[in-house]
């Protein structure tokens, strides 16, 4: 079965927790230290794309005031679940289009979802968006990969690689998942990209494009939408970019 996002089977946004390499992810330490420390400044953080609670939950536990904000029914009843016993808010709604009536201290976007913005007048909506919602000095941080030129290059294929090896879920079922690649278009700097679910022998594909920037372009980006990089880390250890970074983390403040 194939499906293009996390409200298409019913089956996805229970799988987004079951995997390890997500829940290992060094960014929700980061993110978390950014929220707490905006709680500390009496400052409320707004969190794009939230999922099911990854980073807002123990952003919450750890004493922030955390809004959630998803397009997805199924992920966001997943974190209303865990995140019944915290004072949390969240909001169903597209990133690019929202007015929560408040401004925040600190808007954050872990793990790419600014990748899933195709074109152009998305990615402006979305800045402007949370431009608008953002107190006078308050900081975006978000999230994109930096390309590895190799593997942008290399022809399109329909083989699978597995990024996670076989688990047991807590109900019995077996999982593992694989992606691939199967389309490049350099042109329009997007990738056609499958994550594959093996759970109990059933083959559940989700498809999606995926979209990849590289630094120069974000930071104008930003800059059409109001901002003023602060910072630009090349790993969630805070370490400078550099030209072999897997990450490009961009803070930037409202202008």
């Amino acid at each position: 079965m194939t499906h293009t996002g996390y409200d298409h089977h019913a089956e996805l946004a229970g799988l987004y927790d079951a995997l390890p390499l997500y829940n290992a992810r060094r960014d929700v330490e980061f993110y978390v230290e950014l929220c707490r420390r905006a709680g500390r400044e009496s400052g409320d953080v707004l969190e794009l794309g939230c999922g099911t609670g990854r980073v807002l939950i123990p952003a919450a536990e750890a004493g922030a005031r955390m809004t959630g904000l998803d397009n997805s029914k199924g992920m966001l009843a997943r974190c209303r679940a865990k995140a019944s016993a915290l004072p949390v808010t969240l909001v169903e709604a597209d990133m690019t289009r929202f007015a929560l009536g408040r401004t925040f201290r600190l808007a954050i976007i872990p793990f790419r979802p600014l990748q899933h913005l195709i074109a152009v007048e998305e990615q402006l909506r979305c800045l402007e968006c949370v431009r608008e919602h953002l107190e006078p000095g308050g900081r975006l941080v978000f999230d994109v990969f930096h390309p590895n030129l190799a593997m942008l290059v290399a022809p399109a294929s329909d083989a699978e690689f597995e990024d996670t090896p076989e688990v047991r879920l807590p109900d019995g079922r077996t999982l593992r998942r694989a992606f691939r690649l199967t389309g490049k278009h350099r042109a329009e700097q997007v990738n056609d990209a499958e994550l594959i679910y093996y759970l109990d022998g059933q083959r559940i594909v989700q498809v999606f494009p995926m979209r990849y920037f590289f630094r120069y372009e974000v930071e104008h980006l930003l800059a059409r939408a109001g901002f003023e990089v602060a910072a630009l880390h090349g790993n969630f250890d805070k370490s400078a970019f550099g030209d072999d970074s897997p990450e490009m983390i961009f803070t930037a403040v409202r202008s």
